[in-house]
């Protein structure tokens, strides 16, 4: 761990329940609103003409075509 993050973990440690929970909100939505890399990707492989075409191309195929479950019979095992 850099020096900077232990310095920032020990704070962190010492603040009271309230504001940690306030502070774990904030780290929650952070994540959630700064795209990763992993993120970046899927967004330009989903793209028109992107790596991910082929893949959904046959999913809309096979939607179309009816061989497709609802998620809730799946999940179900019906």
């Amino acid at each position: 761990m850099t020096e900077s993050v232990e310095r920032i973990a020990s704070q962190v440690k010492q603040l009271p329940r309230r504001e940690l929970d306030e502070l774990l909100d904030w780290l929650a939505d952070f994540e959630v609103s700064e795209p990763d890399d992993w993120d970046r990707e899927i967004k330009e492989d989903s793209k028109p003409g992107g790596r991910l075409d082929g893949v959904l191309e046959r999913v809309r195929r096979d939607i179309a075509e009816g061989r497709t479950k609802p998620l809730d019979r799946v999940l179900d095992n019906s």
